[in-house]
């Protein structure tokens, strides 16, 4: 039996979150979200690095229910590595409300991907944060891809503004549907018309395959949990200029925030601020998550 400690200054989820001012609309989609083991079942990966708290599929499904959120799109986490089972259990547990994202290796079989494709995964994470990885074997990711485009899977990246440059013509290659973390991480301090976040917005301009995530204000604000200001500009104007190609999620169970622990409740309310209209945010909360990952759904 695996015993895990959390890192010392690892903050636990929020254990109390307030419920939403806002209304969610009917089927809304958590479209970035995490399950941590429990430790004991599903041990964290020896390559990790950070230790989390235990956040269990059943805890996840909990606060579903109490923030008024109909589903969920899992991400694989990379204290888990290339370990998919945490993700698989809860998908397979979800009755058909959950689709995931897995972190998968060059070698994985065509029967592996066919079980993780049954089990209701859609996609697979790309990490180019180098603090959470050791390289970044390209050639071994596009033939991932490749594999992934043959089964209609997309592709989701998680990079930081400073390193978009180098990375810009490597993405462009990728064959599939690209979503981008947390708008690519901007340096909010150097407002929306820094370079950074223009090159950011060029790469959704001119890559029509492009969807972003306006996940995350509490990763990106420099002024901290009581509104987060100052990324409302950020997400409005991607929600703006790409409404049908837009998603958002809460984060759960936000790994490796050291700032403070968001209430979830409040990253509900902070949806409205950013997505003005009624149809901005059915776009953002329901239509295009659901096309991106349910639309098998149709055929059943």
């Amino acid at each position: 039996m695996n015993s895990f400690t959390p890192d010392a200054d690892w903050l636990h989820w929020h254990q109390a979150p307030s419920k939403p001012r806002f209304s969610l609309p009917d089927g809304a989609v958590d479209a970035h979200c995490h399950v941590f083991g429990p430790g004991q079942q599903f041990p964290f990966a020896k390559t990790r690095k950070y230790t989390p708290c235990d956040a269990s599929k059943q805890q996840l499904w909990q606060l579903r229910d109490f923030l008024g959120i109909s589903r969920n799109v899992i991400v694989q986490a990379t204290c888990h590595g290339n370990d998919n089972s945490a993700l698989v259990d809860a998908l397979l547990s979800a009755n058909g409300m959950a689709r995931g994202v897995a972190s998968v290796s060059v070698d994985i079989s065509d029967s592996e991907l066919e079980a993780l494709d049954s089990a209701g995964v859609r996609g697979v994470r790309f990490n180019f944060v180098r603090r959470l990885i050791d390289a970044l074997p390209f050639d071994d990711l596009t033939r991932i891809a490749a594999r992934i485009k043959e089964l209609g899977w997309h592709i989701v990246i998680y990079f930081e503004a400073q390193e978009l440059a180098e990375l810009y013509h490597f993405f462009e290659s990728l064959p599939t549907t690209i979503i981008v973390d947390h708008m690519g991480r901007p340096d909010i301090a150097k407002g929306v018309e820094d370079p950074q976040f223009e090159l950011f917005l060029s790469l959704l301009r001119d890559n029509e395959n492009f969807w972003s995530k306006v996940s995350c204000p509490e990763r990106l604000s420099m002024t901290g949990p009581h509104g987060y200001q100052d990324v409302i500009p950020f997400a409005k104007k991607v929600i703006n200029e790409f409404p049908d190609r837009v998603l958002w999620g809460t984060d759960w169970p936000h790994p490796n925030m050291k700032s403070h622990m968001p209430d979830d409740g409040k990253l509900v309310d902070f949806i409205p601020k950013v997505a003005t209209t009624v149809e901005l945010r059915r776009k953002l909360l329901v239509e295009n998550p659901m096309r991106l990952y349910f639309s098998d759904e149709d055929d059943n």
